[in-house]
């Protein structure tokens, strides 16, 4: 009897463009959403899965969207390392056939870097709806690699993409090449003999030759760590080359002449035929037009946020669980379970007690918050599933830029309106450090999460003047502060492009899978945080640290002209967000405050300390420093911004 043959282990690494379907290629070749980490040294995320396909298994990568072996984000940057340095055995560029003249430079650059590459050609059925017919024999000789076409939303192509990997990637076939101009050839040629035996990339030296005479300065870097003189060497070489025509640096040239080839082998394979815009062309143009686009952002705000979310999710879900299932019955199972098992008062009130773990820490977590993040994951992947996403940032790209943003930055934001805890950490997506980092600020500072935000819904319903001034007071802030911070936080100002999927609806399967996924998130990484607020809250009732800090608040609080009262709210409103609402409409339904405090109180309390929650992740993020000067920031602008409403308010006698 013969012995169990082992399966070979090898890797697959998808690339390509963002909104091109890598993660759709991803999730059908490893059957789920795998394992997801932070690439080393990095805040990018990076996806990892097995497949099994004939005898071998394969570790799948799912890179992060890149234009370019020339990196602008960060992205790129993390997918063009693991290109050069995890060795794969087939690399499937996935590109959108609809655009394949602009998807074809980064399958040149793969090629160029002596990678196995497969070309995919998805979403072909909308690009057969627009008229567009590819040669994908043609194509495949002009390349040299294979060409699969597909629909991998619509189950096309998959089938015959495991084919082509199970048979391999032909060695030694002419592939198609670039011939750059006469200058940068020369000074690649020179380039190739200097590089050093211990800086191995795993693709070709001719690659790694064009970045470097390209002032790539990560590879300059890598190259100067193995040898000083050859790295200076090389730098002379990219200077003479750079010299010739300064205007036009050698990495735009080349992307120009990578392009013209593109485009010689796109209009040889690729016949367009005139099609009427459909009724999604024109659905999209009209939702990146300012003059419709945004009531239709306010109707999806309104239907999705506000009445899914809030009103049913923020409310009746919440009431339930909350309410009957934990009050009613979880709550005091767990309190008489724990005060028959612990004797020692101080310890008990640790699980059950006030500010216990279990009946505040574990109640807010799952009764609370689950149901209203999950609810808004729902939202949000019906709404990127669809691909409204990237229209509303070219929406609004032009007014984010006056704040140091980007449209890309509308995704944490609108996230922010969900769980700001979780918007800070996908704040990881933005380009640059100043990106993020003034997002984490806006994010702490003037985006309610959707928690905090139904309870003050429900405090201002009958009180439209209070609600406009709290608006207006908020957007105020949200703008100066994003333009200000524009100016002084060091950086590159905010660059933006963004590749627009093709509208469609959401697939039923990969909206629950995706709000499956970014629930388990939120069980994984923010629940230990709610555990960890109870038991701050249990040190400091025990050691008489609460006490403290409300009578220091009493100051600021006086200050902004509200009953001693509110300064419990607002220690409540840094351990979390919606309980400190919570005590704010306790007061208002005791008739504690008038309309003009109350409006000043939402003001603060929304402008205030994030929850600590948010805080912690902050300081995870960006450093603690900079955490704990964001944290500074909202606190003095809170109280700030609310003595001036207040003396505003008062001055010019209105009563709201």
């Amino acid at each position: 009897m013969s012995a169990r043959k082992e399966p070979v282990q090898k890797k697959l690494i998808v690339v390509g463009n963002p909104n091109v379907g890598k993660s759709v290629l991803f999730g059908a070749l490893t059957g789920k959403y795998a394992t997801v980490s932070n690439y080393p040294g990095t805040t990018v995320e990076v996806l990892r899965g097995k497949v099994r396909i004939g005898d071998c298994d394969y570790e799948v990568v799912d890179t992060p969207g890149m234009y370019s072996f020339f990196p602008v984000t960060e992205e790129e940057n993390v997918a063009r390392t693991i290109l050069f340095t995890e060795q794969p055995d087939a690399v499937v560029h996935v590109a959108d056939a609809k655009n394949i003249e602009r998807m074809l430079p980064l399958t040149l650059q793969l090629l160029e870097a002596g990678l196995p590459v497969i070309l995919v050609l998805n979403i072909m059925d909308e690009a057969e709806a627009a008229g567009i017919s590819i040669d994908i024999s043609l194509l495949a000789k002009l390349l040299g690699i294979p060409v699969v076409s597909a629909a991998f939303a619509k189950g096309r192509g998959l089938d015959e993409l495991k084919e082509c990997i199970g048979r391999g990637i032909p060695a030694g076939a002419p592939r198609a090449s670039v011939d750059y101009p006469a200058s940068i050839e020369t000074a690649m040629e020179e380039v190739m003999p200097l590089l050093p035996t211990e800086f191995q990339p795993l693709v070709s030296k001719r690659s790694i030759a064009l970045l470097l005479v390209s002032m790539d300065k990560e590879l300059l870097q890598d190259m100067e760590r193995c040898s000083a003189p050859a790295s200076a060497a090389v730098r002379r070489i990219a200077q003479r080359v750079a010299d010739v025509n300064p205007a036009e640096p050698v990495g735009y040239r080349a992307v120009v002449r990578q392009r013209e080839i593109a485009q010689s082998m796109a209009s040889s394979s690729v016949v367009t035929s005139d099609v009427p815009a459909g009724f999604r062309e024109r659905l999209s143009r009209i939702m990146m037009n300012p003059i419709t686009g945004f009531p239709i952002l306010a109707v999806v705000l309104y239907l999705g946020l506000y009445k899914f979310v809030g009103s049913f999710g923020a409310g009746t879900v919440v009431n339930y669980v909350e309410g009957t299932l934990f009050e009613q019955h979880l709550n005091p199972l767990l309190t008489s379970v724990v005060n028959s098992l612990v004797p020692w008062m101080p310890i008990r009130e640790l699980f059950v007690g006030e500010y216990g773990m279990l009946t505040l820490g574990f109640r807010y977590a799952f009764a609370l918050i689950l149901p209203i993040v999950t609810f808004f994951f729902l939202v949000f992947s019906v709404i990127e599933d669809s691909g409204y996403l990237p229209r509303l940032a070219m929406l609004i790209d032009n007014i984010f830029k006056k704040i140091g943003l980007s449209g890309r930055a509308v995704i944490p934001m609108v996230l922010g309106l969900g769980c700001a805890t979780m918007a800070t950490l996908v704040t990881r997506t933005l380009p640059t450090k100043k990106e993020r980092v003034l997002a984490t600020l806006l994010l702490a500072l003037a985006v309610p999460c959707s928690a905090q935000l139904g309870v003050i819904m429900a405090l201002l319903r009958d009180k439209p003047a209070v609600t406009a001034v709290w608006i207006g007071v908020l957007v105020l802030v949200f703008l100066a502060t994003g333009w200000l911070g524009a100016r002084l936080i060091p950086g590159a100002p905010a660059s933006f492009f963004m590749e627009l999927p093709p509208l469609r609806l959401p697939g039923l399967g990969n909206v629950l899978t995706k709000t499956f996924v970014r629930v388990k998130w939120y069980l994984q990484e923010v629940v230990p945080l709610f555990l960890l607020a109870s038991f701050l809250l249990w040190i400091g009732k025990l050691t008489g640290l609460f006490s403290m800090l409300e009578t220091a608040m009493r100051t600021p609080v006086a200050l902004a002209g509200l009953p001693p009262e509110c300064a419990k709210v607002f220690i409540f409103g840094f351990l979390r967000r919606d309980y400190g609402a919570a005590g704010l409409y306790d007061l208002s339904k005791q008739h504690l405050l008038t309309n003009v405090q109350i409006a000043v109180a939402c003001v603060a309390l929304t402008l205030f300390l994030p929850c600590i929650a948010q805080f912690l992740v902050n300081i995870r993020e960006r450093g603690w420093r900079t955490g704990l000067a964001i944290s500074a920031i909202t606190l003095v602008l809170a109280f700030a911004v609310s003595v001036t409403l207040n003396a505003v308010l008062i001055g010019t006698g209105a009563t709201l």
